[in-house]
């Protein structure tokens, strides 16, 4: 049953105009809580009384990382020392969700370390979209709920690929996701590019093979970040040289960093279908190349949902044609 005293939302400084959109659906506004002090230290004050009411932290944990980390933290711990009945942590992208096991010797598991600050912080639940690898929500005990962002690019995505379409991943680690949007989207098939990295090296891997008829067809990867651009523009590359007509990319977290947009600038992909999970610069927003749909819409869905006690994956889980009753 719901709280009779109401939801608060908060936020940091990492994703202002998403939480601002998410406000604005929900007919509220969104506390901005951190500023900082001369020394650089963030300081946290909260405006309004929190005493046993649902609080919301829209708080993607995105580049700066360790910087919007630290703030998700200190806001957690001043609702709950503010009395909040519950404190949910809404974080569109999740900050080291790469880093989610041990591939050589002698490194952390990082993800599950931040996952555990922020339940040792006070959070009581955490919501995330599109998370790197489903799994990571057993690095806690709290109720963690994951939603796709397929919820909010259907409609888009429809329009824009009728017909003659194959989905691609851009590895085999995509497969089970390129599968679930050639469902959804009636696709022809599926295509599989094969790649080696090597874990040794950071943000490098190498094309080698692709499985999958793409002649002739418009194909869409499909994945769930473009950070340095180098994976998704290389499969770009194979497809488009095995005679795909077209090539676009679809992608929840557009990270963009490095050598990103000259990349995608100057590869065979036609257009980009993003998330505003994390800022996106002026230069992505004003580029023809780039679509932006946002996320409020689903998270806004999702925050209704928990403050009510729906259930989210009946309303907000797109169901394939096999799903469907």
């Amino acid at each position: 049953m719901a709280n009779s005293n109401g939801f608060v939302l908060l936020t940091g400084t990492a994703n202002l105009p998403l939480a601002r959109g998410i406000a604005k659906i929900l007919g509220k506004e969104a506390d901005e809580t951190v500023t900082v002090f001369s020394d650089g230290e963030k300081r946290v004050v909260i405006p309004e009384n929190l005493r046993k009411r649902d609080v919301f932290i829209i708080q993607p944990t995105c580049p700066p990382v360790d910087t919007n980390i630290m703030e998700l933290l200190l806001i957690i711990d001043a609702a709950k020392r503010s009395s909040a009945s519950e404190v949910s942590a809404i974080i569109p992208y999740f900050g080291y969700s790469r880093q989610d096991r041990k591939d050589r010797p002698r490194v952390p598991i990082s993800a599950s370390i931040i996952a555990r600050l922020i339940e040792f912080a006070g959070a009581d639940r955490i919501l995330t979209v599109d998370i790197h690898s489903e799994q990571e929500s057993g690095f806690v005990e709290i109720p963690w709920d994951n939603l796709y962002s397929s919820y909010s690019f259907l409609p888009d995505l429809k329009k824009a690929f009728p017909s003659n379409l194959v989905i691609a991943s851009p590895d085999k680690g995509g497969v089970p996701k390129a599968t679930f949007y050639s469902e959804l989207l009636d696709a022809d098939g599926v295509a599989i590019v094969f790649k080696e990295r090597d874990v040794m090296k950071r943000n490098e891997s190498q094309s080698l093979g692709m499985i999958g008829e793409v002649e002739g067809k418009d194909v869409l990867i499909v994945d769930d970040m473009i950070d340095t651009a180098g994976t998704i523009c290389e499969a770009a590359k194979l497809i488009s040289d095995r005679g795909a007509k077209s090539v676009s990319a679809v992608a929840t977290h557009g990270i963009l960093s490095g050598p990103a947009l000259e990349r995608i600038k100057a590869s065979k992909i036609d257009k980009v279908f993003l998330t505003d999970t994390v800022p996106l610069k002026k230069e992505i927003l004003e580029n023809p190349k780039f679509t932006v749909i946002s996320v409020a819409q689903l998270l806004a869905e999702a925050i209704n949902c928990i403050y009510s006690g729906d259930s989210m994956s009946e309303k907000l889980i797109p169901k394939t044609h096999k799903e469907r009753p």
